[in-house]
């Protein structure tokens, strides 16, 4: 009794002790500390080993590995893209929903300009643009082994076709080695589209057409000679003399700083024309030469935009 009355005349009530938990560890003493970047780096990375050696990833039909492509291949594109030619992207509200075909001037001696292509769709649209290439890609083991988990296949109509049927974003260079050869001294000078073929495929396809021009590519390697004799001993469909390879050895194959301009241009639907116009040379002569046309006029638009090629 005498201790409650003590109470009852001492004490001014009970307080309430707050307990401050926002960082405390379990013993309440020591602040718990967030991942840095290389913790969650590592993580992450351990993660994807992870999923690589139980096979919980996806591929498809064409051998495209999204986790693969954007963990793996994208990283080191981007830091070209973002750094090294500073891209800068025109057009991006012209790439429509759904399955279209993408066709691009091709250039560079080597065709960075695909890498460059997919990074600029993969982050500011959200769309993995599969590209068709050339048989000889294919036919290089590594090479064509990482174009396919890219989500890239051979430029053939019924591969492209079946990626149109699918909603995918198909790219295409018409111009082909031609393109990404031809010597400096014809630089954003568009070679002959061949046979229109992509013509054939987005009219069968019932897809449009988004013509795409890209400046920049041109100056990485500028090519002023060609050993063809070499070229033909290595199966090779050119082997270019650049002022810095081979003199530079390694050196030489690293890309000048350059500044690209991507642009997209309008949709060209094909609505007026029915499936059957794929198989009139006329009608598929007279489109693939108007959307040459619209690209050669993009690029000359692009290059005064742009200015002097290494500012």
């Amino acid at each position: 009794m005498m201790n409650a009355r003590h109470l009852d005349d001492d004490d001014e009530g009970a307080q309430v002790i707050r307990l401050d938990t926002g960082h405390q560890g379990s013993a309440g003493d020591e602040p718990v500390e967030e991942p840095g970047p290389l913790e969650r780096g590592i993580a992450s990375g351990l993660a994807f080993l992870r999923r690589r050696l139980s096979g919980e990833y996806e591929v498809d039909e064409f051998g495209f590995d999204p986790e693969f492509n954007s963990t793996v291949l994208l990283p080191f594109a981007r830091a070209l893209y973002e750094h090294w030619f500073r891209v800068e992207l025109s057009g991006l509200d012209n790439i429509p929903e759904g399955g279209a075909l993408l066709v691009a001037n091709h250039s560079g001696t080597i065709p960075l300009d695909a890498l460059m292509l997919s990074v600029a769709l993969h982050d500011n649209a959200d769309r993995c643009v599969r590209l068709l290439g050339a048989d000889l890609v294919y036919q290089i083991p590594v090479l064509g082994h990482l174009a396919r988990k890219a989500g890239h296949t051979l430029a053939c109509q019924a591969d492209a076709s079946r990626l149109l049927s699918k909603g995918e974003l198909v790219g295409v260079f018409p111009e082909g080695f031609k393109g990404v050869g031809k010597p400096f001294a014809d630089r954003y000078k568009l070679q002959r589209f061949g046979r229109g073929g992509f013509v054939g495929t987005a009219l069968r396809a019932g897809a449009p057409i988004v013509p795409c021009a890209i400046v920049g590519a041109e100056e990485i390697y500028p090519k002023i000679a060609d050993l063809r004799p070499l070229a033909r001993l290595l199966g090779l469909p050119y082997f270019p003399i650049t002022p810095t390879f081979p003199l530079l050895g390694l050196g030489g194959l690293v890309p000048l700083p350059s500044k690209w301009v991507i642009q997209f241009g309008e949709p060209m639907t094909l609505d007026d024309f029915d499936a059957d116009a794929a198989d009139d040379p006329m009608t598929v002569f007279e489109i693939t030469d108007h959307v040459r046309e619209k690209i050669q006029h993009m690029l000359y638009e692009a290059l005064l935009r742009r200015g002097p090629a290494f500012l």
